[in-house]
């Protein structure tokens, strides 16, 4: 365990009741008895002993709400009823100096290693990896997770949610699964391998194997989370009530999509109708008052780039305050049934010796709805950009199943009150500042008490460690393990005005930099967050900015014309973190490295031109599937029929939020491409087909001259054109952020919805040969070319 210095020192030092093994797995067990030639002159047998963990070991209840700011919520301010946080405050701590990487994958791989994420190899999302030390999203086997440390150490451990740190070549049902949850030392695992999910149709996992669609027509993925989590943690106490446990809930909530059931929604009509400038005011008002933030802290000015809200027309309004609506009953949705979580844990035996802690976001609110809010946020990772007047003809279907929408920009900035900025900018702390409650009634006495402490997600796993009494082990099944470099913050729970442990702490994300130090803080921003292409840019001309942090809470103050000298000095200092911490080389490349094929990732389709599918095949990841964008494709699929009048899915790729899908409806042959719920330009064949075998083919001949180009389309039957047309445009970068490919079936959201999922065939499929043309080099030539344009 690494001091605030980065040096090692002893399990001793941290804790007195230190008893567990540096070296883990603990040595095979071995008779110490006298062995005679039979039982008879032996000594008496004896098992071994089960690992028990530490005496006093608390419960740990680890909860992680998705894309959330620090002015979202009421308990620190915001907009937003949280009862939930409310009581948890009341009855231990909250942090209003708590820190995030500013993104989803890296804040994860720190939060369950305690490593900082550029260590850990996750420099950003699953999605977007190159092959770099700190950006392979390869978790490397010297970072090892608190769920193997303490499940080796007699804890029983789940995690339940969200997943965003098995690389995406890895997610299919062909594995390897040492990277999914279950390898990461989790006994159970339920929830989605993916950075977004859709909470209407999701694609789930209980450990790894793919969960049937639900057929409840009130399932929403958020209570779905908390059920399992309950199941859980009953059944683990019931069954073994003197072994704690360790349970992590990670909601995909308040990601996009913003979905929720209409009632959650109609709880604040109008009460967003002052707009996101008045809102953030108010929510510093209420900060103030709460004592969450300083007296005399500042509201920061609106964002660069982002619009005041009187400069919006009455239409606009309408739109944003509808958004924002419908956001704020899916984040209070969120909050009340991880209520229901914390009262099954509250209900257990051993309650009050169990530590919850409850991190309010990843990162800050997400501005990833760009400028005018969006219905389809796969878009955004494509590179194009939505207008307000075709999303209000969507207006009253906001939050429901046809739409993976998210709010605009500015309503994320206000998420962030009182700070500058969003989710994705490193720099400053409306990115990187997220309230953290924590309650534990056996330890905690301050109830009700506010922390200050500066303090980062790595420290979460040594505080932890501190708390259960278990040293971070040198070596982890067989792989010496890098230091942990979080400090604990354990001290912090008895001493409301003890000195920050940390000193430093670099973050950087997208080139978003900042340093910590001693109180100052150098930001340098780069791109702004709702903008996915992005150009050239030089680290050495990119501007600093200076505050006193802790003088200036909100960072409203830029003091570097003052203090040149001691920017200098931070500036400087950040690229020796940078280098120490495997930062470099800086890559601001945007959304063209969601491009697998493009980057070189690992592909199960690497080189292949032809693949063959069979019936069951599906939930097959988006990164495991064919990827046909900008290139010629045949899909040809070889089927029986009985009925005429037959229907069903034959091959489909993608969903609600991109893709396209091979169907029967009536009996007639049917291809649909979903561009990016834009629109669906559909192919449909005169006649049904008859009764009996058919190979059914849809060639694609690809304009080619760049990235979402267009191209012909031709159906054919048993060699005879049924249908032909044009695909004006085409996908440029991915087909959907996680549904891939089925066979049969539609598992996950529906390509269009002109039918009813999960439309299973009526019918006999052989199987489904999909073949990709001369193109496949073309993306990533492409890339080479247009990375400094289309990036």
């Amino acid at each position: 365990m690494a001091n605030s210095n980065g040096k090692m020192k002893s399990a001793s030092t941290e804790t007195a009741h230190n008893s567990t093994p540096n070296i883990l797995p603990r040595p095979d067990f071995h008779f110490s008895g006298e062995v005679g030639r039979t039982y008879l002159d032996s000594d008496p047998a004896q098992f071994p002993k089960p690992v028990q963990a530490p005496t006093g070991a608390p419960n740990i209840l680890l909860i992680l709400i998705d894309d959330c700011g620090f002015g979202q919520y009421s308990t620190f301010g915001g907009g937003i009823p949280s009862p939930t946080m409310d009581r948890l405050a009341a009855e231990g701590l909250r942090y209003n100096c708590f820190h995030t990487t500013a993104l989803c994958s890296p804040t994860r791989a720190s939060l369950i290693t305690g490593r900082n994420h550029h260590s850990a190899a996750f420099a950003g999302i699953t999605e977007m990896a190159t092959g770099y030390d700190g950006y392979t999203c390869i978790l490397p086997r010297s970072c090892g997770t608190v769920g193997e440390v303490l499940r080796q150490n007699g804890y029983m451990t789940a995690w339940i949610g969200k997943n965003h740190n098995t690389p995406t070549w890895e997610t299919s049902a062909a594995g390897p699964f040492d990277r999914w949850a279950n390898g990461l030392g989790f006994d159970y695992f339920y929830g989605f391998n993916a950075g977004d999910m859709n909470h209407w149709d999701p694609i789930l996992y209980e450990n790894r194997n793919l969960v049937p669609s639900s057929k409840d027509p009130q399932y929403h993925l958020t209570t779905d989370i908390a059920e399992k989590a309950i199941a859980w943690v009953r059944q683990a106490k019931s069954i073994s009530p003197d072994r704690p446990f360790f349970l992590y809930v990670a909601t995909g909530a308040t990601h996009a999509p913003h979905q929720t059931p209409k009632e959650w929604i109609d709880k604040f009509k109008g009460k967003f109708d002052q707009g996101w400038d008045k809102y953030r005011e108010q929510a510093l008002e209420r900060q103030k008052k709460l004592g969450v933030v300083p007296a005399d802290t500042k509201l920061t000015v609106r964002s660069k780039g982002l619009p005041a809200w009187d400069s919006l027309n009455a239409e606009q309004k309408r739109l944003y305050a509808r958004m924002m609506e419908v956001f704020a009953g899916y984040a209070a949705q969120c909050d009340y049934e991880l209520g229901r979580v914390v009262d099954a844990v509250k209900q257990l035996p051993d309650s009050e010796n169990t530590l919850i802690i409850y991190i309010a976001g990843d990162n800050g609110a997400s501005a990833e709805g760009g400028l005018e809010g969006s219905l389809c946020e796969n878009l955004f990772f494509n590179g194009i950009a939505e207008k307000w007047q075709d999303n209000i003809k969507a207006i009253d279907e906001l939050g429901g199943p046809k739409h993976f929408n998210h709010f605009p920009s500015a309503w994320a900035h206000a998420m962030n009150a009182p700070f500058q900025w969003t989710k994705q900018v490193a720099s400053h702390f409306g990115g990187t500042r997220n309230p953290m409650i924590i309650s534990w009634p056996a330890r905690i006495k301050d109830k009700g008490g506010l922390r200050s402490q500066f303090l980062h997600t790595i420290d979460i796993v040594p505080t932890i460690y501190e708390l259960c009494g278990i040293a971070a082990p040198a070596e982890l099944n067989g792989v010496q393990q890098k230091p942990i470099e979080g400090v604990s913050f354990a001290f912090t729970f008895d001493n409301p005005k003890a000195e920050s442990k940390r000193k430093t702490q670099y973050f950087e994300l997208g080139c978003n930099r900042g340093l910590y130090h001693d109180g100052w803080m150098a930001s340098s921003p780069s791109f702004v967050p709702w903008e996915p292409t992005r150009g050239h840019w030089d680290p050495d001309k990119a501007p600093w900015e200076l505050y006193k942090v802790d003088e200036d809470f909100s960072q409203a103050n830029d003091v570097a014309k003052q203090y040149p000298e001691k920017l200098r000095q931070l500036q400087d200092l950040w690229w020796v973190e940078a280098s120490k911490y495997s930062v470099l080389p800086l890559d601001w490349r945007g959304t063209i490295r969601l491009n697998a094929e493009a980057m070189g990732r690992p592909n199960l389709m690497a080189g292949r031109t032809t693949m063959v599918y069979y019936p069951g095949t599906f939930g097959l990841p988006d990164a495991a599937s064919p990827p046909m964008c900008n290139k010629s494709w045949t899909i040809a699929a070889e089927i029986e029929t009985f009925d005429e009048k037959a229907s069903g899915m034959i091959v489909t790729h993608g969903g609600l939020e991109g893709g396209y899908g091979l169907y029967l409806r009536d009996g007639k042959p049917t291809f649909v491409y979903n561009y990016l719920s834009i629109d669906r330009p559909t192919l449909t064949a005169k006649d049904p087909l008859p009764r009996g075998k058919t190979k059914l083919v849809v060639d694609f001949v690809y304009d080619g001259g760049g990235l979402g180009k267009g191209g012909k389309l031709t159906m054919n039957a048993n060699g005879k054109t049924i249908a032909q047309g044009r695909l004006e445009r085409t996908i440029p970068i991915q087909f959907s952020l996680g549904e891939g490919l089925d066979v049969g079936c539609d598992i996950g959201s529906p390509v269009d919805f002109t039918y009813e999922l999960p439309f299973a065939f009526a019918g006999k499929i052989e199987n489904v040969r999909i073949e990709l043309k001369s193109e496949a080099a073309a993306p990533r030539k492409a890339a080479a070319k247009e990375a400094s344009t289309a990036a």
